[in-house]
């Protein structure tokens, strides 16, 4: 186990697996100015190290993120902070959504807004029985950032994702497991062993073909079926020319172990 550690976020490594941590109890881990400075470096450095397979994204102190930091939030064009505070976090934002890894955010309390769709940026997410899930923009007289409007529709179906956004009420455990938002609910106490044990189950996950399919996938939803057709056969020949490939078929053919037998035979 290493770590580094920022005074807003900390970066660990626990063998293959990065876990990103928010590191703000005071503010519920809002994303105040010093979390957006080190986010970008942070995500970026899990995104790089070839040695890291699964990435983990948690909050310190009880809380996942409560959002965007409020009270930070000065300028002389007011018309602007709104468009000023989405897009500074973009850069950042983008590369953890498209990170060629899987990203598993582990949520306990709240989840507000801004770190509501910090959530969904995540791939899978495990939920704690005390989380919250709150989209509170709507209750603020703003509309959802960080993309929700984009990822929650996909997961939950546009009618589902108008509803949950609508109402600005926060969404119950039980039901973003039985919409797709989450994995599971587990005790607070078994939340982040559960979420790292669930990461570590992508250790031996053939990583250029696991990059592949999950940047293809992520764009599934607006490209057509021949162009996907055309990415699937390109990333295709790139995986068949591996020597990871190469190598699950001679242990295939000599009937030894696989290299990773998926986390579903675990």
């Amino acid at each position: 186990m290493s770590n580094v550690t920022d005074d807003a976020v900390v970066f660990e490594k626990v063998g293959k697996t990065a876990v990103i941590t928010l590191n703000r109890p005071q503010t519920k881990n809002a994303l105040d100015e010093a979390i957006m400075a080190a986010l970008p470096e942070v995500v970026r450095r899990a995104r790089d190290d070839r040695s890291v397979a699964s990435v983990v994204l948690t909050g310190a102190g009880g809380a996942f993120c409560s959002g965007a930091y409020l009270g930070s939030a000065s300028s002389s064009e007011k018309a602007f902070i709104g468009r000023d505070v989405v897009l500074a976090s973009q850069d950042w934002f983008a590369e953890l959504v498209g990170m060629e890894k899987p990203v598993i955010a582990a949520v306990d309390g709240v989840a507000v807004g801004a770190g509501f769709s910090l959530a969904l940026a995540a791939d899978f997410v495990f939920l704690s029985q005390r989380a919250r899930l709150l989209p509170s923009f709507l209750g603020l007289g703003l509309v959802p950032d960080l993309s929700m409007m984009y990822v929650l529709p996909r997961l939950v179906g546009l009618a589902k994702a108008k509803e949950i956004v609508f109402s600005a009420l926060p969404v119950a455990v039980e039901d973003a497991v039985a919409l797709g938002i989450a994995q599971a609910v587990v005790p607070v106490e078994n939340l982040l062993d559960t979420a790292l044990a669930y990461a570590q189950r992508f250790d031996e996950a053939p990583p250029r073909a696991l990059a592949l399919a999950k940047t293809i996938l992520n764009r599934s939803f607006e490209t057509d079926r021949a162009a996907l057709t055309q990415l699937e056969a390109a990333a295709q020949s790139l995986c068949v020319a591996s020597d990871y490939h190469a190598e699950a078929v001679r242990r295939f053919t000599a009937k030894e172990p696989a290299i990773y037998p998926g986390p579903a035979r675990r």
